[in-house]
């Protein structure tokens, strides 16, 4: 599994709330499925850029 996500950013983030350990997982693999599914989207619309839309 690749890392996309910054712990610490997170953590700043969500600054006034605890983050349980198994967060960061849960979050790393929603944030690898968005980027497949919109690299998947751009495929399908023959472009090799990933657009904002794509999203």
């Amino acid at each position: 599994m690749a890392d996309f996500i910054v712990k610490s950013a997170v953590k700043n983030r969500l600054d006034d709330q605890n983050v349980a350990a198994d967060f960061y997982e849960a979050l790393d693999e929603e944030v690898e499925e968005l980027l497949e599914d919109a690299a998947q989207r751009a495929q399908d619309n023959d472009r090799k850029t990933v657009q904002a839309r794509d999203l």
